[in-house]
């Protein structure tokens, strides 16, 4: 399949494009460097020239903070880019599989999320992306949206390389206890993408590792399997943490449609260990 995919220097994007190539497919790769997607002409002329068969827009504006930070900036970005993507692979005929985020949902459930509950973004963020989804949807029939959760990647900085960088400098960890949700390894979840777009059965996916956590029992079991289990951390509220965005409390997937077109990732607990394990050579060349 020919597929263009935007972002492809991101983490999800650099994943993807392996995971894509090592099946087969034949990828054309984009970032902003090339394209805008909140530039219709240019975004609408890039897929035209490509003439793909499906597009994958992880690109986005993942600073959850930035966009509590500048909204209007998060819905040109992550809404509108979305729409301009899902117009103009429509054009040229192909199909749109758009990455989205668990933050649509408000955190007020007491079971995970399922594909077809009603969003109610809590934040910013979560409100474009949720315009992106909507458009994706209206203007393109052939379409996949893939929502994820608390990503982690190797290179660059998230939630696991934080907490592990931090105890081995000696610093205070203070980690709340009331966010709950799914932390999904990239690598995973490209996987879990490449699967899912050759099967044509469009629709909305929850695509995460299994099981759900809170932030302070990721940061536990990282330490602990990392063999850092001595270091001390404070269980603390999101109240504590003072921060421009709100996420939401509970915000935990449940993949129930991805698993009835059999595709399944693993419990988050095992997508840590082959983090840590890869991560192993990075941390002894330091």
């Amino acid at each position: 399949m020919r597929i263009f995919l935007t972002g492809a220097s991101g983490k999800l994007g650099s994943a993807l494009q392996a995971a894509l190539t090592a099946r087969r497919h034949e990828v054309i790769a984009t970032d902003v460097d090339r394209i805008d997607v909140t530039d219709f002409a240019a975004t609408r002329d890039a897929i035209a020239e490509a003439q793909p068969e499906l597009v994958i827009h992880p690109a986005a504006w993942t600073d959850v903070d930035g966009c509590a930070r500048d909204p209007q900036r998060a819905v040109l970005v992550n809404g509108f880019g979305a729409q301009h993507v899902a117009l103009a692979a429509a054009a040229v005929g192909a199909a749109v599989a758009y990455i989205s985020t668990n933050e649509v949902f408000d955190g007020r459930a007491s079971r995970p999320y399922l594909e077809y509950d009603r969003p109610n973004p809590p934040n910013a963020y979560g409100y474009s992306k949720w315009v992106g989804e909507q458009a994706t949807i209206t203007l393109n029939p052939r379409h996949y949206i893939v929502r994820t959760a608390w990503l982690f990647a190797h290179g660059g900085a998230n939630f696991l390389h934080s907490v592990l960088n931090a105890a081995r400098e000696g610093r205070q960890l203070r980690v709340v206890a009331n966010e709950v949700a799914n932390p999904t390894y990239t690598n995973d979840l490209a996987e879990a993408i490449a699967a899912l777009v050759e099967t044509e059965r469009y629709g909305i996916y929850h695509l995460v590792n299994e099981g759900a956590c809170s932030r302070y029992e990721l940061a536990r079991y990282a330490l602990e399997r990392a063999g850092l289990g001595d270091t001390p951390v404070q269980k603390i509220s999101s109240h504590q943490w003072s921060r421009p965005s709100t996420p939401p409390p509970y915000s935990a997937l449940a993949n129930m449609a991805g698993a009835l077109v059999g595709i399944r990732l693993r419990p988050w607990q095992e997508a840590v260990d082959t983090f840590l394990a890869r991560e192993q050579p990075t941390e002894q060349s330091r």
